[in-house]
């Protein structure tokens, strides 16, 4: 839809135009003010179906983000001087077809490093190209954000579920009780949790009677909302469930409710937990014994509870096992697949449901690194390992890395031995609007267009929103002449790897809609089946390629219109939110339990979306087992072998001695990771590189406020301002990560000013969890020296 126009102003239409935001899981809706192609002002859009006009200082500061000065508007291409200077777009890919597939045919595709960074997620270019590239590259040396957030729950998803995007969020709005492990959402926003407003869920659950708990070894502005905070060590939340699944079998309280003859593996995860009583695990998780089984009984006595735990309890020594478990106490309780429970989320571009039975279920490990011999898992290996990939010689050796959104020299441990390997690499192509510490060492940069000038749609969060919507927004602001939009950017570099440069980026997306259409209408149970293709092909509607795909994964989706003969009649809407879904109550999506989705001739296309620019309300959360599980036995495998042989790993934390001191990250609401330390509206308040730690420790080593501090781990020191407070437990500190903007050869003026130090320095890389490959990036121990007043300030790496 265009934009609303209000004013002529004397330098342009003064207009307005709704806009998801991209900055975070939130994915609020915002109505952006514009005065000819510059945005002015951002607010909530109060008639967004899902945020309804909730805002946060990120979304507040689209304009500011979008207009950054910094942000690059056109290539960059390295020069025989070995610098890098502006180039037209025809001589950027002309340099990337001549070196990286050359590099392929003669190595093989495993000489390239694909590496995908958080940002991915966050753009509809991101969502629809990334595999196309992989498949392109052909290489197994794929590298992801996951691996230093949340992969092990797509692993233990995949092992319980049949499938690691299945992963089930709390049903916020309606639930009774809801544990918090590691997560802080009045800072985050969520994550693996799409809620727009998730502090005002958390003060509504209060409002209404419900039960929050939150377990975090800081006393975050969420544990502070809590009915209880459990301050636990860092690292133990795994021991933690286990002692609440023990109590729940001790004392009879498990109730699996329908989901008893879904389920396989009960009695093993009994026997499986029978030391991990509540006396056992206190020691090591500092924490009562008697608050354990409280928890328990409160967990088993909630008329409907959900548990949930987040990136402080994935990026951990046994994140897949804790992961694991809080799905088995969801199910233990019966809160799994129920309304005020844990719930899959139906997007409307998921897959249609399948018949319930047995699937193809989910491996890990089918191959290994070449260094390291890390398993992968998801197909991807772990980002920590990327230095030695390509600085160990050798056949298979990472020559050429293609990174899209990805600043690992930030975000992965060890930075300063993966800015060393970088370095000697063969290649780099990187697509990034900055110049930053890792697009720096690229031979090619190829940025994306701003925010503004690009169309949203969320492929990845609307799978993980706590209710079912769907909404797209165009572009509000139009392309400069010349420039390619992000899909174009990502279309070509496919073209490129595939040793097709110089065709049309329109072929890319065809062949996806011809591949997509032959299989449809291949297949005995689609709704298309027996089709022409080429007809289907023609009624796709769209201004583009993304366009055309997107039309069609709405058809075929499991709210869609298919191609019946309404599915192309736009009906005569209002231009606000609907509720599809409240007029075909009763409407059941084939081989789904108790779900409603709209079906011919009500459902989805592109056109009818288009037609609410505030997007479409889909309903509540609804039970979607057994139709979502793809695992051998077709049931919910509560004990898989890969968790059961990790589990002596677990046992022997009980007897380990802990660390005097260990380090936990921590989240600031005004930033997300490396890439929003530019935009000046977000720095400054809380948002600083400082270490927090409590004062009876800063009191034993002798630290005062404010005086810099030198943090020392197995990667090395880096030296940072102390910040006292009470907010962090003992034995344990905290240091934001996305810091260290200190690098030369960057581009990034505010950041650069106030650049703190990069966390991920103490950290060698080594300590993974085994299931996930995940860095340990909380609860590893640390030493502090306090520096002498004279001592120079800033960072020290060893």
């Amino acid at each position: 839809m265009a934009p609303e126009d209000l004013t002529e102003g004397a330098t342009g239409a003064l207009r307005t135009a709704p806009r998801v935001c991209p900055l975070c899981e939130a994915t609020c809706g915002l109505t952006l003010t514009l005065e000819g192609t510059r945005v002015t002002g951002a607010r909530g859009d109060r008639d967004d179906v899902f945020s309804r006009g909730f805002i946060c200082p990120k979304g507040a500061s689209f304009g500011e983000l979008d207009a950054d000065p910094d942000r690059l508007t056109g290539p960059l291409v390295r020069g025989e001087d070995g610098e890098l200077r502006e180039a037209g777009w025809e001589e950027a890919f002309d340099r990337v077809a001549a070196r990286l597939r050359p590099l392929i045919e003669t190595y093989g595709p495993d000489c390239v490093g694909a590496v995908l960074g958080n940002p991915n997620v966050h753009t509809m270019a991101g969502g629809l190209y990334p595999p196309l590239l992989l498949a392109a590259l052909g290489t197994r040396n794929v590298f992801t954000a996951s691996t230093l957030d949340q992969m092990p729950k797509h692993v233990s998803s995949g092992l319980l579920f049949g499938d690691p995007l299945a992963i089930p969020v709390p049903d916020l709005d309606r639930t009774d009780h809801l544990l918090l492990l590691g997560a802080n959402p009045l800072e985050s926003n969520g994550s693996l949790c799409t809620a727009p407003d998730f502090p005002g869920k958390l003060r509504a659950l209060r409002a209404r009677g419900g039960t929050l708990t939150v377990v975090d070894p800081r006393r975050t502005r969420t544990a502070r909302l809590a009915d209880r905070h459990l301050a636990i060590r860092p690292g133990t939340d795994a021991l933690l469930l286990a002692a609440i699944a023990h109590v729940l079998f001790e004392e009879k309280l498990t109730d699996p409710g329908r989901l008893t003859d879904l389920t396989e593996g009960t009695a093993e995860v009994r026997e499986a937990t029978a030391e991990f009583t509540p006396e056992a695990v206190a020691g090591a998780c500092d924490l009562d014994a008697g608050d354990i089984r409280t928890l328990a009984r409160e967990l088993a006595a909630a008329p409907t509870a959900a548990v949930y735990g987040r990136i402080g309890s994935c990026t951990v020594e046994h994140g897949t096992l804790t992961s694991w478990l809080v799905d088995v106490l969801n199910v233990l309780t019966g809160n799994l697949d129920r309304p005020g429970g844990a719930l899959f989320p139906l997007s409307a571009t998921d897959r249609p449901p399948r018949t319930p039975g047995p699937g193809k279920g989910f491996a890990l490990g089918r191959w290994t690194s070449r260094v390291g011999g890390h398993p992968e898992a998801k197909s991807e290996l772990p980002l920590a390992a990327l230095a030695e990939e390509i600085r160990t010689p050798g056949e298979g050796r990472v020559r050429a890395v293609v990174a899209v959104a990805a600043n690992p020299v930030l975000s992965a441990p060890d930075g300063d031995g993966l800015d060393r390997a970088l370095a000697g690499l063969d290649f780099m192509v990187s697509v990034d609007p900055y110049l930053n510490e890792t697009s720096r060492h690229a031979d090619v940069v190829l940025p994306p267009p701003p925010p503004s000038r690009s169309p949203h749609f969320d492929f990845a969060f609307n799978g993980l929103a706590v209710r079912n919507q769907v909404r797209y927004t165009p572009a509000a602001v139009p392309l400069e002449d010349g420039r390619p939009d992000e899909s174009e950017i990502l279309a070509r570099l496919v073209l490129a790897a595939a040793g097709m440069h110089g065709a049309s980026p329109e072929l890319v997306d065809e062949g996806v809609i011809d591949r997509t259409l032959a299989k449809a209408v291949a297949d005995p149970h689609s709704p298309v089946h027996g089709r022409d293709p080429r007809e289907l092909s023609a009624r796709l509607t769209g201004r583009t390629g993304p366009e055309r795909r997107l039309d069609l994964m709405l058809r075929l989706g499991p709210y869609g219109a298919g191609f019946g003969p309404d599915a192309d009649t736009v009906p005569d809407e209002d231009a606000g939110g609907a509720n599809v879904a409240s007029g075909t109550e009763g409407s059941t999506a084939p081989g789904t339990e108790g779900s409603t989705a709209p079906g011919t001739p009500q459902g989805l296309t592109l056109e009818r979306l288009l037609a609410h620019p505030h997007g479409i309300d889909l309903g509540p959360l609804r039970p979607r087992l057994p139709a979502l599980l793809s695992t051998r036995s077709g049931r919910i495998e509560l004990l898989p072998a890969p968790i059961a042989a990790d589990l002596p790993r677990l046992r022997a934390a009980l007897a380990a001695r802990p660390a005097a001191l260990v380090l936990v990250g921590r989240r600031h609401l005004r930033s997300n990771n490396s890439w929003m330390h530019n935009v000046p509206a977000l720095t400054g308040g809380s948002n600083r590189c400082t270490l927090q730690i409590h004062p009876a420790d800063a009191a034993r080593l002798g630290i005062a406020d404010g005086a810099q501090v030198r943090i020392t781990a197995d990667g090395g020191a880096v030296e940072a301002p102390a910040e006292i407070t009470d907010a962090v437990r003992t034995g344990v500190v905290s240091l934001p990560h996305g810091w260290g903007h200190d690098r030369p050869g960057t581009r990034t003026t505010v950041a650069s000013a106030r650049p703190g130090v990069n966390v991920n320095q103490l950290l060698d890389g080594t300590r993974l969890d085994p299931l996930s490959g995940t860095a340990v990036l909380n609860g590893f121990p640390v030493t502090l020296t306090p520096l002498t007043a004279d001592a120079p300030p800033g960072s020290m790496r060893t």
